[in-house]
């Protein structure tokens, strides 16, 4: 790991400048140019939020911004985990032509994702607004809540990463998967309210976005305290799955260029 952050100071501003000309290059041919950034989201929680409030009739407090959050957390999780899989092949030319260490790409990537997130916090605040959601000093554990989203997903991407050089179905098996995960970690429904017993202890401590999401909403919308043994516990399954990704990573990288 020494390593690692040796390599994570020498490259973090290359990744960053990546990550920039990512960001520029998603919005150069469209007329709407950034909005799309802000359209996307709230376009999706709209969507959801009329199907289960006029279809479903769900009469959960401050749905739409119950939904938002769920969709910011969610949107992050998937990026990084669908951004990882086929990474490496995408960026052949760099991995066998010029030395950079490759979880470093993942970097970059997660930088455009954390950019889209920080989007989509100012429109849950506007809409917070919007829906008169009270702001109590909870909201302020966020900040420790965000950076186990993060760890956990850089590490599973670390190694979905890694496996997808090898793996050519990887990229199919991680968008089935998701799907699956979407509907069973209450993006759309509370997990707390619409579930009981085992189904619902597992769905919140096994499923960490499931947990992430519950969380989040806890102390934004409900002026709650979060689980503070259960955000420590996947913190400690992050960085456990980052070490693991990031040794893989250095074990095989000279490896890739071969296999690509």
């Amino acid at each position: 790991m020494r390593l690692f952050f040796k390599n994570l100071k020498k490259y973090f501003r290359y990744a960053i400048r990546s990550a920039k000309a990512e960001l520029k290059s998603e919005v150069a041919d469209s007329y709407l140019n950034w909005l799309w950034w802000v359209i996307e989201p709230l376009a999706f929680m709209l969507i959801y939020t009329f199907v289960f409030t006029v279809i479903f009739h769900s009469k959960d407090e401050y749905f739409s911004v119950f939904v938002f959050i769920g969709l910011t957390c969610w949107d992050f999780f998937k990026r990084m985990l669908n951004g990882s899989v086929n990474l490496i092949n995408r960026n052949r030319d760099i991995v066998s032509k010029v030395y950079i260490p490759k979880y470093i790409l993942l970097l970059s990537k997660s930088f455009t994702y954390l950019f889209k997130m920080f989007i989509s916090m100012i429109l849950t605040v506007i809409l917070m607004l919007c829906f008169k959601v009270p702001f109590t000093i909870y909201i302020l554990y966020i900040l420790i809540i965000l950076p186990v989203l993060y760890i956990v997903s850089f590490g599973i991407g670390l190694i979905l990463m890694h496996f997808g050089v090898f793996i050519d179905d990887l990229k199919n098996l991680t968008d089935i998967t998701l799907k699956l995960i979407f509907y069973l970690s209450g993006v759309f429904y509370n997990i707390n309210d619409r579930l009981h017993g085992t189904l619902k202890y597992i769905l919140l401590r096994a499923n960490p976005i499931a947990f992430i999401m519950s969380e989040s909403r806890k102390v934004v919308l409900y002026s709650k305290l979060p689980s503070f043994e259960g955000l420590l516990l996947w913190f400690g399954i992050g960085l456990v799955l980052c070490v693991l990704g990031v040794h893989l990573v250095h074990k095989n990288e000279n490896t890739y260029a071969k296999v690509i």
